[in-house]
């Protein structure tokens, strides 16, 4: 699994975003809702972020700009996704 920085991965109805990606650790968020960007940050190690993101579906960036639209952002940052 090729992991990078600021991928979206959506489990259930919550998202994942890596924010930084470092050799053998993870730090991410988990959000409910990708305009406002309101949720909690974690660390974990490389093994622990991909057992978390197990059945996960990763999102294009075509797919959270449209999430982004959708929700009536007035616009879209160019590192969303």
């Amino acid at each position: 699994m090729n992991l990078a920085q600021n991928q979206v991965w959506k489990q259930g109805e919550e998202y994942i975003r890596i924010v930084q990606l470092e050799r053998l650790a993870v730090k991410y968020k988990i959000v409910k809702n990708l305009l406002t960007g309101e949720g909690s940050h974690h660390d974990a190690s490389k093994k622990e972020f991909c057992r978390l993101i197990k059945g996960a579906r990763l999102m294009t960036q075509a797919e959270v700009k449209e999430i982004w639209l959708q929700l009536g952002a007035a616009s879209v940052p160019e590192d969303a996704g």
